[in-house]
């Protein structure tokens, strides 16, 4: 009798060691996949299965699923480079780029998707997003509403489905530092709003606007999001000829008056961001730029209650560099976050490409450095795989990618600020400026009578090179 116990034991021990393991086994992201502990959504194991964290293996690795440049806890120029960056994961391209174009139809068909919009799919593809971040070493995302969770028949459906959706974020935010860097309303894509939101000359269409920007707000807040972010696309014209353009300015104002007054009354403490765009899909766009912007805000009276979100792209197909749409928002004290991409310029559209160039990166962590940082703004990824990248590890590449070049461009941001050359010869240029005379202009006290008797006394002024050449060599030397 205890031998019949003891081996029935022993077989009882093997059974459960063996149900263990298959339970702590990793398949691959397959909805046929049968590994055990699935979800309610129908899914089965890893989405990543063959992707590892993401570590900081330096200048000399070789392997394309690690960091070269950016190491999260190093401290560059008095702070970590995780407070300095602040990356965040913009959900639309990770995770609902599908490869399509004006010219031809989808190429990515990641596995984990059934190709339906339901709220089932959508709570899938938020666990997928939450595995990648986990991998990638990021705490922060930002989204619109429509691409986490699918529009129902009403408003009250629509709601709905975000609320389930949210819901789960939540849950799988628990435990975790990640929380939404911002989030936004979509209202550009259905086609109610096809003449605009804010500018729509339909009432109904500016109040269902509201409405979805005002749930929008609370679902951010809800989530522990840092800012929220107001993208126009529509929010412009085609034609003046049938265009109030002076109503629609007023009716944008309002519009963003109320949201701001929302915004208090429900206790969050994000920052509201514009993010300027000169046309695409509007022919012209209202927030046209940095400068077209603050404009807009000093006219209606909401210096204060916003601050600017600069995507690098937009900044090009408004005729400008990005380095400069950041200086024009910095010193006017709009810099509130960066949509780090880039445009090719040889394609005259908004390709929201993954920023690689290591002087552009350059440049913009300049900006960022004399800012101070970007706090509680940061950078989000709103750039996507090519077309002709369908591999799951492409979406990990090109992250790591983007997170190198600016990581790249802070330390050699550090390089400038420590040999000091440039700023010397900045310094050097506007010297004259720091005479009695120069600091009476800059005062405010240089009146033309006292300034006419000095031209008189110092005849032909004498003007020096600006030595443009010798800044673009010091500059080029530490890239």
């Amino acid at each position: 009798m205890k031998i019949k116990e003891t081996m029935l034991l022993l077989f009882l021990a093997l059974v459960l060691s063996s149900v263990l393991a298959a339970g702590a086994q990793t398949c691959a992201a397959d909805l046929e996949a049968k590994c055990g502990g699935g979800f309610s959504d129908g899914w089965e194991g890893e989405f990543f299965p063959g992707i590892p964290k993401i570590k900081y293996e330096g200048p000399s690795s070789k392997n394309p699923l690690s960091y070269k440049w950016y190491n999260a806890e190093e401290e560059i120029l008095g702070k970590k480079m995780k407070d300095w960056m602040r990356f965040s994961v913009a959900f639309w391209h990770t995770f609902r780029g599908s490869g399509a174009d004006p010219f031809g139809a989808a190429t990515k068909s990641w596995p984990w998707e059934d190709g339906t919009n339901s709220v089932a799919m959508a709570k899938r593809r938020m666990r997928a997003h939450f595995e990648f971040m986990e991998k990638l070493g990021v705490d922060r995302w930002c989204f619109h509403d429509r691409d986490i969770a699918p529009d129902g028949k009403t408003l009250e459906e629509t709601n709905a489905n975000l609320d389930e959706v949210v819901a789960l974020a939540k849950e799988l935010q628990k435990g975790t530092k990640i929380k939404p860097l911002w989030g936004t309303a979509q209202l550009f894509l259905h086609p109610r709003y096809m003449h605009g939101a804010a500018t729509s000359s339909e009432v109904g269409v500016y109040a269902y606007a509201a409405a979805q920007v005002k749930k929008a707000m609370e679902v951010t807040h809800y989530l522990g999001g840092e800012n929220y972010v107001f993208w126009g696309g529509r929010e412009g014209y085609q034609s003046l000829l049938n265009t109030d353009m002076e109503r629609e300015l007023d009716h944008m104002a309002r519009f963003l008056q109320a949201a701001a007054d929302y915004k208090k009354k429900i206790g969050f403490n994000g920052t509201l961001l514009l993010e300027p765009k000169p046309q695409e899909p509007t022919k012209h766009q209202y927030d046209w730029d940095a400068a077209t912007t603050f404009a807009f805000l000093q006219k209606y009276g909401l210096i204060g209650d916003f601050k600017l979100n600069i995507e690098c792209n937009h900044a090009t197909l408004s005729g400008h560099s990005c380095h400069h749409e950041l200086e024009t928002a910095r010193i006017n004290g709009l810099l509130g976050n960066i949509d780090a991409n880039t445009g090719d310029p040889q394609i005259g559209w908004d390709t929201d490409q993954f920023l690689t160039d290591i002087a552009e990166g350059t440049l913009v962590m300049s900006s960022v450095v004399r800012n101070g940082g970007l706090a509680p703004g940061g950078f989000n990824f709103d750039a996507k795989l090519r077309r002709e990248s369908t591999d799951v590890e492409d979406m990990f590449i090109a992250h790591i990618s983007g997170m190198d070049t600016l990581a790249r461009g802070l330390r050699n941001v550090e390089k400038l600020i420590q040999d000091g050359y440039l700023a010397e010869l900045v310094r050097k240029r506007y010297q004259s400026f720091d005479s009695e005379i120069g600091a009476l202009i800059e005062a405010g006290k240089g009146d033309f009578e006292t300034l006419e008797k000095k031209a008189m006394e110092w005849g032909e002024p004498s003007v020096p090179s600006g030595k443009q050449e010798l800044a673009e060599m010091i500059f080029q030397s530490v890239l």
